[in-house]
């Protein structure tokens, strides 16, 4: 473990934990102060580009020496507030801050096009402020301040999603307030129990003495429970999905791209910190039913919302059902309680972060040039709008599963962990899922290809949205071929994860 703050001075390497957080906040809190949307676009590009510089390092640093502590303000942990960074949260910190990266360089012509100019500079300085909140709730290593970086991501992710076009972008954000807002309580209630069970609110220290309590007490069994629910809301577990939909369907397609590749990854993530590093495979798997609700409801969530998503007229919503899905396979792995299904879930929640945001994206080159997102509209773009549709399609395929995509891989990794564990019957649900996304993305080909133009191109896309697209379309191939550069980094998370800290 490298003490960073404690041990390194003040120079720039050793404050880099700090900076991770604090750029992209000091750039909305600018955004928000000058309000002139062309200087805020600069501000959110430029913070957002030197994200993923920062969290490469972190990694690097991570991998060549062990897990970083950082202390701040001085205050040694677990009396301060740490900033803890092991192989999981820095394959986050890396996944946050290259889709902010790919989706503040598609967003200045899309969010001229989709909001209005008097709510620009805002909607720039949500999305900076969303941003560190995301990365805030990663890279912490207190259970409070936790929940400090969830509000605030929180509640400027309510106010991107109002930002949307329709009138009913309102009443989604008004949706996903309430629901969130409920989230964030059932979490700090479950974090107030295990405060008042072991006096400590630091994630390592509770990793520590939570071996100790008995597999049956009913605040730790209550703590638990109230943390899984509180944030299975977060993250759209189903059945707690019902804001999704909406806030994806109406949101601007900027806010759409970025909490779709983000939001619910982190989510994931807080789930897997809590589950294995805090309470451990022992008290969560074995003390109580986790593993088979999480299973069922996942096994759920690949069938009910895959069959949901065919039928859905509108493109992002269907996408937006397509994503419930996929938290599914994201939820099998940390069922299956196997390295082989951990890393499967872990490199699942990677690669569907790159597909979705593109499929995300040519969505909105498509919208920009025609102003329509309902699939029967979008008949004849493959001709009209060749690359933008095979962007879509190659997406398309990774989100099916198909050799030589990124979704492959991960699906390959569950398939294995499901196997391992004699569990063909999630085999089986895993495979049917992935037919049924045949169906749903078929449907968006069919029209594009294979129907004569319904509504005329009346501007063409601008070259930095179809640019950032098919940096993540050809990202969808470079991860399905060269399988070993997500799949490492993935199988060393699950390694860590399954081994607890320092048990």
């Amino acid at each position: 473990m490298i003490p960073l703050a404690a041990s390194s001075g003040m120079d720039l390497m050793s404050q880099l934990p700090a900076l991770q957080v604090m750029v992209p906040l000091i750039g909305a809190v600018v955004t928000a102060a000058i309000r002139q949307r062309h200087i805020a676009a600069a501000i959110t590009v430029a913070c957002s580009v030197a994200m993923p510089l920062i969290a490469i390092l972190i990694l690097a640093e991570v991998q060549a020496n062990g897990t970083i502590s950082y202390a701040m303000g001085g205050w040694a942990p677990p009396i301060g507030i740490e900033y803890r960074i092991d192989p999981a949260n820095a394959f986050i910190l890396l996944l946050v801050s290259i889709m902010g990266a790919v989706v503040a360089l598609y967003a200045p012509r899309s969010m001229a096009y989709e909001v209005s100019e008097e709510r620009q500079a805002w909607t720039y300085a949500m999305y900076l402020m969303c941003m560190s909140g995301l990365l805030g709730m990663a890279i912490t290593g207190d259970a409070f301040n936790i929940f400090v970086f969830m509000e605030i991501s929180s509640l400027a992710m309510y106010t991107l999603i109002a930002m949307g076009s329709e009138r009913r972008a309102l009443v989604a954000a008004f949706q996903y307030l309430v629901i969130g807002t409920l989230g964030a309580t059932f979490y700090v209630i479950g974090v107030g129990l295990l405060f008042s069970l072991t006096g400590t609110l630091n994630l390592y220290d509770l990793a520590q003495i939570m071996p100790a309590v008995e597999a049956g007490h009913r605040s730790a069994i209550a703590g638990l429970a109230f943390i899984v629910v509180g944030i299975g809301l977060k993250l759209a577990m189903f059945p707690m999905h019902l804001w999704l939909p909406n806030a994806y369907a109406y949101a601007p397609t900027v806010a759409t791209a970025f909490l779709a590749s983000t939001a619910t990854k982190v989510a994931v993530y807080l789930l897997l910190r809590f589950v294995f590093s805090i309470f451990g495979v022992e008290f969560s798997f074995t003390a109580t039913p986790m593993a088979e609700i999480l299973m069922v409801l996942a096994a759920l969530a690949m069938l009910v919302c895959s069959f949901s998503a065919i039928f859905q007229i509108n493109v992002k919503r269907m996408l937006a059902y397509s994503s419930v899905s996929q938290v599914g396979y994201m939820l099998m792995g940390i069922a299956l309680v196997n390295e082989a299904g951990l890393t499967g879930g872990i490199s699942h929640l990677f690669n569907h972060a790159i597909i979705k945001a593109c499929l995300f994206m040519a969505v909105g080159c498509a919208f920009y040039a025609t102003g329509v997102t309902r699939t029967e509209n979008l008949a004849g773009l493959g001709r009209t709008m060749p690359l933008t549709m095979a962007a879509f399609v190659i997406a398309g395929l990774g989100l099916i599963g198909v050799p030589g995509t990124a979704g492959f891989v991960s699906k390959w990794y569950l398939v294995q962990g499901a196997s391992e564990a004699g569990l063909w019957w999630v085999v089986a649900v895993i495979v049917v899922s992935s037919v049924m996304a045949v169906f749903y993305v078929g449907a968006v080909v069919e029209v594009a290809y294979f129907r004569e133009p319904k509504v005329p191109v009346v501007r063409k896309p601008p070259t930095e949205m179809v640019a950032m697209t098919w940096v993540l379309t050809l990202a969808v191939i470079y991860f399905g071929v060269v399988t070993d550069v997500n799949g490492d980094v993935a199988a060393a998370a699950a390694r860590e994860l399954m081994a607890g800290w320092a048990r």
